[in-house]
């Protein structure tokens, strides 16, 4: 297969590109590299940078690259935080970049498209485990713009044909096992990294928001799932669409869920160090349990991780935060 990766500079991107490149398949990146990084990128890849907003670098790329079998979208901003404080950075770059990229998608008649989407479509869930036909009502801006994105490639597809793939889910987390590449962001939000910085110094302790939800430890339970099984679902994805499956939405989950505490307890466990915790009061809007359900991608594309053990996701992340302090930005 020839696939273009947009965002592939990125830490889902890049390690499905990895990936890729690992089964075989030629890959084409196209990147502004404002979260991204060059060092990310595969050596096999062939790597443009360009902005998606910007319709004349998206044509070139199409323009030049013939044969593209399928296209897989991470190109957006993802910071839930940032998208209240600035909503409108997110409509610009979410929404107006998704909208040129399906204007030159539709004058190149490329037909297949798989998209990085996110659970925070759902908003606060009636029940747990979430499946994918229970109701979108998202609190924040970043998942309005997702959900607004599906939408969009929901009525392309009614005008154009175009068929799409939909993956919604919570927490990527781990590095690829060789080390070569891992995540690294700036600002860091995301627990696994963070309680990492704590262990490897770079960070003074991890905060717990609350430690009296209904759990069994108090703590809030999240779905995490390793980064490489994310990139084999967008794959799989990318396989069903060519093989004549029709356009689909799927959560990808673990199913089962770890707390912050036991999150914290295994990377004590994993990476011998102590770890300074410091226990604070609740944030407003941070549910005790957000599950997903991944038994429809399991059943219809055959999706299943390798990676699902707690102690193993931290073991490949630990092994790039230990010899990566500062991410991609020598040490």
């Amino acid at each position: 297969m020839k696939i273009l990766v947009l965002g592939g500079a990125g830490y889902i991107g890049s390690h499905t590109v990895y990936r890729l490149i690992e089964q075989g398949n030629e890959v084409v990146i196209f990147d502004n590299l404002e979260t991204g990084y060059i060092e990310a990128v595969h050596p096999k890849a062939k790597f443009y940078k360009g902005d998606l907003r910007n319709r004349v670098e998206i044509d070139a790329v199409l323009d030049k690259e013939d044969g593209i079998d399928a296209v897989i979208h991470f190109a957006a901003n993802s910071l839930v935080g940032e998208s209240m404080i600035n909503p409108l950075k997110y409509y610009d770059n979410n929404l107006c970049g998704t909208k040129v990229l399906l204007e030159s998608l539709v004058a190149h008649n490329i037909k297949n498209i798989v998209f990085s989407s996110t659970a925070a479509t759902y908003g606060e869930p009636k029940h747990t485990p979430i499946l994918e036909d229970d109701p979108t009502n998202p609190t924040n801006c970043y998942g309005e713009t997702k959900k607004a994105m599906e939408r969009m490639f929901y009525w392309t597809q009614q005008a154009h044909g175009l068929k799409y793939v939909s993956l919604r889910y919570f927490n990527a987390c781990g590095a690829h096992i060789s080390g070569k590449i891992g995540e690294a962001h700036n600002p860091e939000t995301h627990l696994i990294p963070i309680i990492l910085q704590a262990a490897n110094g770079t960070r003074d302790h991890i905060s717990i928001f609350g430690t009296d939800y209904n759990t069994p430890d108090g703590t809030c339970i999240r779905d995490y799932i390793h980064v490489t099984d994310l990139a084999q679902a967008h794959i799989l994805a990318v396989k069903y669409l060519l093989n004549g499956g029709e356009s689909n939405i799927f959560n990808l989950g673990n199913g089962v869920g770890f707390s912050v505490r036991e999150v914290i307890e295994t990377a004590k466990k994993v990476t011998g160090k102590e770890i300074k915790v410091i226990e604070e009061e609740r944030r407003v809007g941070d549910p005790a349990i957000l599950i997903a359900s991944s038994n429809k991608a399991k059943n219809i594309l055959g999706w299943k991780p390798e990676y699902d053990d707690l102690s193993t996701i931290i073991e490949t992340a630990w092994k790039w935060h230990s010899t990566h302090l500062n991410g991609y930005l020598s040490d």
